[in-house]
């Protein structure tokens, strides 16, 4: 089961990335970006469904999009300008937390 929380992880990482170039791609009118968010949402897909074989899906789904959003929110304030505030600083935390305590309030299994 560790694995799989494992590919959950990697798979949260990979749905930032596929944020992040859905931005960058314009509207899919730049190649690259547009290239790279196919990439990372199969693999970020892909991973997910491979983990949902062995774990329930909604601790699963609150960490991986806990992740991504947390993710794609930390990237754009540091690297695209967007607004950093301390509200958004305490959502994203709200948003993490939520996920683990979800992940930590067990399983019927």
């Amino acid at each position: 089961m560790a694995w799989s929380w494992l590919l959950v992880v990697v798979a949260g990482v990979l749905e930032t990335g596929f944020a992040v170039c859905l931005k960058l791609s314009h509207g899919f009118t730049r190649l690259y970006p547009t290239v790279a968010f196919a990439a990372f949402a199969l693999g970020s897909f892909g991973l997910l469904t491979l983990a949902l074989r062995r774990l329930d899906i909604g601790p699963a789904y609150a960490v991986w999009t806990g992740l991504g959003a947390a993710g794609t929110a930390i990237y754009g304030m540091v690297f695209l300008g967007d607004l950093v505030s301390t509200l958004k600083i305490v959502s994203i935390t709200l948003v993490i937390v939520g996920a683990i305590g979800l992940q930590l309030s067990g399983s019927g299994h």
